[in-house]
């Protein structure tokens, strides 16, 4: 089982490799692609500043508040994005077939998906919200003292395991529905929007349905609520805020189940 996993890491870091290498042939395009990705997620920013242009508070946050559920989410996604964004064209290889080639090398599949056509330039997004997580921390006091940046850290770590998980589900979804890359988006791109505002804005239900069915919940707003010493909506038990590490592994026990069943429904176009 080591043995295997190991394989699959050790697979995964030579196949990114090789798509670096050839995303670096042509310099100049990955330093323009890279800052255009920078560029996009600046404006995503950029729409919460006018927001506070004409607010003081949102839901009972300040703009430094937000900000820092913003970065948190953003991050994690970023990261997510870049190791494991590649499964949203796993329908896209099962419609052409081109999912047989990767089925007879003797590489995980997994693997092979996760690296296929590894994207650099999504680096220019994981800056931008770095920056944003930065200036932040810059304008809030964190509650817990010298174990918040430790509780910071592993929320963003959290986050992106979850957010990978949402992702290698989606593309196992895809082995049943071909054309459902979209659906996938809705949890990942459209979670994440989600969680860059506070949870008071949202009603309770959609809350609790971030919560117990997708818990996404778990990568920055229960953590960052605990870090900046404010109750959740829910009243979930103190424990929960920790929570992150326990959900996010059994997350991708999950995604690891269902990307095993998504291969064994899988059948070929024959071409």
């Amino acid at each position: 089982m080591l043995a295997r996993l190991w394989w699959g890491v050790r697979a995964y870091c030579l196949i990114a490799a090789m798509w670096v290498r050839s995303t670096m042939v042509y310099r100049t395009s990955f330093l323009m692609l890279a800052a255009g990705s920078f560029a996009t997620s600046v404006l995503d920013f950029v729409a919460i500043m006018i927001m506070f242009s004409h607010v003081e508070v949102l839901g009972g946050f300040a703009f430094h508040e937000v900000a820092l559920l913003y970065a948190t989410s953003a991050t994690s996604l970023g990261l997510a994005d870049l190791l494991l964004g590649s499964f949203d064209r796993v329908g896209t290889r099962v419609r052409d077939g081109t999912m047989d080639t990767m089925l007879v090398r003797p590489v995980p599949a997994l693997a092979q998906v996760a690296a296929d056509r590894f994207a650099l330039r999504r680096l220019g997004r994981i800056g931008q919200s770095v920056l944003v997580l930065g200036w932040a921390l810059g304008g809030v006091d964190l509650a817990g003292g010298a174990w918040a940046p430790l509780l910071l850290a592993v929320t963003v770590l959290s986050g992106t395991a979850i957010f990978g998980a949402v992702f290698v589900v989606g593309g196992a979804f895809q082995f049943v529905a071909q054309d459902a890359a979209e659906v996938q988006n809705s949890f990942t791109y459209g979670g994440a929007t989600l969680l860059e505002y506070p949870p008071t804005i949202f009603a309770k239900d959609l809350v609790r349905g971030v919560t117990f069915v997708v818990p996404l919940a778990f990568v920055n707003w229960l953590p960052v609520l605990r870090l900046l010493g404010r109750d959740d909506p829910l009243g979930l038990p103190g424990w929960a805020d920790f929570a992150g590490p326990a959900v996010a592994a059994a997350c991708c026990a999950l995604a690891g189940l269902a990307w095993r069943s998504g291969l064994r429904a899988y059948r070929s176009t024959g071409s």
